[in-house]
This record gives C-alpha cells, sequence and structure tokens, in this order.
C-alpha cells in the first residue's frame, strides 16, 4: 500500500511538473518596471501612515511657524495696500515740481492715511509690526525708514527708528527672500495666491 502511494505521488509530480513546463498556462501576465537596466515586477502597495512623537525642537518649530503665517496672514493685505498707496504719492510728486504744493499734497495724504489706518494697525502685536515693515520692504523696495525719510524728513526718520529700538526692532529691516526670510516667502506665495496677487 505505501509502495503504490509513493508512485501515485511521484506519478502526480511529474504530470504536474510536465503539465507546468509544457502547458498553455505555464506564463503568468505581471506588471513590471525597468530600473537601471534590470526588468523586474512591482505592485503598488497601499498607503501606510506612520505617526510618531514629536520631539520639543519640533514642537517649538511649529509654535514658532504658525506664528509667523497668522501674523502674515493680518499683515499682507496692510502692505499691499501700503505698496499701492506709496506708489500713488511717488506717481502725483513727480507732477508737483514746487515744494510748498508737494508738501501740502503729502499732508493731505498723511491725513487719509491716519483716518484709515490708525485704529486697525495699533491693534497689531509688536511682532505683527515687525513682519509688517518687512513685507512693505518686500513690495516696495524700501525700508520704513528710507521711506519716512524721503516723505518726513530724517529727524522724524530717526525719532521712529529710536521708537522701534525701545521695541526691540528696527525700521531698517531688509527682506531676503532667499535667505533669512525664506521661510516668510513660502508663506508670502501661499497668501498671494489666496489673494489672488501669484
Amino acid at each position: 500500500m505505501r509502495k503504490l502511494f509513493i508512485i501515485v505521488l511521484i506519478s502526480f509530480v511529474f504530470k504536474a511538473e510536465a503539465q507546468w513546463t509544457q502547458g498553455q498556462n505555464d506564463t503568468l501576465w505581471v506588471p513590471y518596471i525597468i530600473y537601471e537596466g534590470d526588468t523586474m515586477t512591482f505592485k503598488v502597495m497601499d498607503m501606510v501612515s506612520v505617526y510618531g512623537k514629536m520631539t520639543d525642537e519640533q514642537r517649538e518649530y511649529l509654535k514658532k511657524w504658525t506664528r509667523l503665517r497668522n501674523a502674515v496672514y493680518v499683515t499682507y493685505p496692510y502692505a499691499k495696500k501700503a505698496s499701492h498707496i506709496i506708489n500713488d504719492v511717488i506717481m502725483h510728486l513727480d507732477k508737483i515740481p514746487d515744494p510748498q504744493q508737494r508738501k501740502k499734497y503729502l499732508s493731505t495724504r498723511e491725513k487719509e492715511l491716519k483716518k484709515e489706518f490708525t485704529e486697525p494697525l495699533t491693534a497689531l502685536s509688536v511682532y505683527q509690526g515687525k513682519i509688517l515693515m518687512k513685507l512693505i520692504n518686500r513690495e516696495t523696495r524700501n525700508t520704513c525708514y528710507d521711506l519716512i525719510k524721503e516723505y518726513r524728513g530724517g529727524f522724524t526718520a530717526r525719532f521712529w527708528q529710536t521708537v522701534a529700538w525701545v521695541f526691540g526692532s528696527s525700521l531698517k529691516q531688509d527682506y531676503d527672500p532667499k535667505g533669512s526670510d525664506a521661510e516668510m516667502e513660502s508663506i508670502v506665495l501661499e497668501v498671494a495666491r489666496m489673494y489672488g496677487h501669484a
């Protein structure tokens, strides 16, 4: 009985092998890729999400990034409006050769601006004010110090520079989109797309 079982088993294996090597179903179609000259099968696996605990450094970075992002969202509209106003003032001043008329025009515009912006800008935090100055520099290519000096005089510019210094800031802040302000620039571009300015 045992011999018969072994013979049946051997004949079954040979028959199966013969079918595999000679049958019509001996080819399996599988997806493949060619990677660095080597052909290999592949399969797209299901997405897997891996979560880990944030380190203290990551938590601190996220906190700073969120603060920066919020400040840019709040101050970006003011910076854009400032650039439009400054360009408009420059365009009008180019047409006014008389120094007294220029002074009168600047005084009128200053009153309008104070009426429109005093309340919302005084509601900004010191940090948001720093971000606003950087964004004004980005939009106008001039520091706030240069703008004040140009339109209000050197004494006024120095006075406000001293006030900014007391609050740990500077009116002479430059904007470096490829250097120290690269992270802010990426947020600004995101906000600009939202407003349709990009």
